[in-house]
């Protein structure tokens, strides 16, 4: 999958869109890669010298994986999935410019508009971080709804 069906999935667009493609997807989990380019604008204060991914970028990016796999549960609908929680949050191995992470997705259980998933990060095939987390389908107002290069904001 290249980035127009992730484009056409998520509303995240560059620099924030954090997912370069999908390598497996099935109704309850997907297999995501994002390689971090030494320009990530990030990487300018996140350490000057010593460039690391902040953990939270490695979250995001789990939770981008998440949005493509719900696509599926939001299409015809006006709403985007946004996280409600982070849980178990375990951070075992620094990304920096130029390594590539995967990134494991599975749709653990739905409850209503409530979907609780479980993420695992890897890099050469060791834990980067994992994670629990929650989210919900959010309805967007008609100025927030994103396009023709609009800025989009949650309610």
């Amino acid at each position: 999958m290249n980035q127009d069906p992730i484009q056409a999935a998520i509303p995240h667009r560059p620099p924030m869109l954090l997912v370069d493609e999908v390598v497996e997807q099935d109704e309850s989990r997907i297999v995501c890669r994002k390689t971090f380019r030494p320009d990530e604008f990030f990487f300018q204060g996140h350490y000057p010298g010593h460039p690391l991914v902040p953990g939270v970028i490695l979250c995001e990016s789990a939770m981008q994986a998440g949005a493509v796999l719900l696509a599926k549960f939001v299409q015809g609908t006006e709403g985007v999935p946004v996280a409600t929680r982070l849980n178990e949050v375990k951070f075992k191995r620094m990304i920096r410019p130029g390594d590539t992470i995967q990134i494991e997705v599975t749709l653990q259980e739905r409850l209503a508009d409530a979907f609780f998933m479980q993420a695992k990060v890897t890099c050469d095939g060791k834990l980067a971080v994992r994670f629990d987390f929650a989210c919900t389908i959010a309805k967007m107002a008609e100025r927030e709804r994103i396009g023709g290069g609009r800025e989009a904001r949650i309610a």
